[in-house]
């Protein structure tokens, strides 16, 4: 899953006070000073990477357990691992919120703001869904490329929604992000139509809940940080997809059971896939928190390259030059759309 969210940066009062508290600790000659300034500065930089590596191994950790649970371990039941995320970033968030207080908790204040977050549960919940039903029929290289094509519609829904529009040359970046896609579909050995409609759908719906999420919880009164979203959010798929996973995967009980019983390490390993879902979700937040959302956006770049690389290691699913070109043009085609919005914004 790849729950998909970010926010702010220090503020600078924050980062004032520290430089001031360092030099008054410093107390000597100027040179004092500076090597305690350094040292702080180089312990925040390793912080971030920290972080950047922590999010990097748990987003594309969750891809590819999803992936090995639901193509390669017989697992085939997309909408109760959902569940099991869900239900994870549920219990998680209240632990984290509640009690290590990781953020301050906001509490839902009216009727009309728990139903904005239940529609964007919902539409989380199909973009979630979507995506790993996906991930049982294409490969995760071809998968990350489609997701790739989030701006897209990020920029078409926001478009119709606030009829807000951006500088023509934003738009024309949007140009290769989907021709890239166009031709890595006609590059791709594994190409699977459905899972193809499966995977656009997810990154639209993932798009949409963006944009409404932006909409919906704009006054000052309603807005929630990404985690305590979560937090509220999580509960509420849970109830959906429960008796959606029953209906719609009968017998997944019985199946669950019986690879439990042949594999020993089945609990451990949804309940290890559950847990780095709600990490992937925490260290977005932190990451966005300690740099900015243009510094997650150019990392989330990288990191969706990254993950094809690992894949294709790990799976051995079979690529090929106009794949990757496709993959590559859709890259840049995003990045150039990332610089246009800062520069004509």
């Amino acid at each position: 899953m790849s729950s998909h969210s970010s926010y702010s940066m220090r503020n600078k009062g924050s980062v004032e006070n520290e430089n001031k508290g360092t030099v008054k600790e410093s107390g000597g000659g100027s040179g004092g000073k500076s090597g305690k300034m350094v040292t702080q500065s180089n312990k925040e930089f390793m912080f971030i990477c920290f972080l950047v590596s922590l999010w990097y191994s748990s987003n594309i950790g969750v891809i590819l357990l999803n992936k090995y649970l639901l193509s390669n371990y017989g697992f085939r039941f997309p909408i109760f691992l959902t569940m099991c995320h869900m239900a994870a970033c549920a219990v998680f968030s209240y632990i984290s919120i509640v009690f290590f207080k990781i953020v301050p908790q906001q509490m839902i204040k009216s009727r009309s703001q728990f139903l904005k977050i239940a529609t964007l549960s919902i539409v989380f919940c199909g973009s979630v869904v979507g995506g790993n039903i996906s991930l049982r029929y294409l490969a995760v290289s071809f998968n990350q490329a489609v997701g790739a094509t989030t701006p897209f519609f990020t920029a078409v829904f926001a478009y119709f929604a606030t009829l807000k529009r951006e500088a023509w040359i934003t738009y024309a970046a949007l140009v290769p992000v989907v021709a890239g896609v166009v031709i890595a579909s006609g590059g791709e050995p594994g190409f699977h139509l459905f899972g193809f409609i499966m995977c656009l759908s997810a990154t639209a719906a993932r798009a949409f809940k963006s944009v409404l999420q932006g909409i919906l919880l704009s006054s000052e009164g309603e807005k929630l940080n990404s985690m305590n979203l979560l937090l509220y959010m999580s509960p509420i798929a849970v109830v959906l997809l429960l008796p959606a996973a029953l209906i719609m995967e009968p017998n997944v009980i019985d199946v669950t059971l019986s690879l439990g019983k042949e594999h020993k390490f089945m609990g451990v390993l949804l309940f290890l896939n559950s847990a780095t879902a709600y990490a992937a979700n925490l260290t977005n937040f932190l990451v966005t928190k300690h740099t900015s959302a243009l510094t997650l956006q150019v990392l989330g770049n990288a990191k969706g390259a990254v993950a094809v690389v690992i894949s294709i290691l790990i799976f051995r699913n079979p690529v090929t030059f106009i794949g990757m070109a496709g993959y590559t043009v859709t890259v840049m085609g995003v990045v150039a759309y990332g610089e246009t919005k800062r520069r004509f914004r």
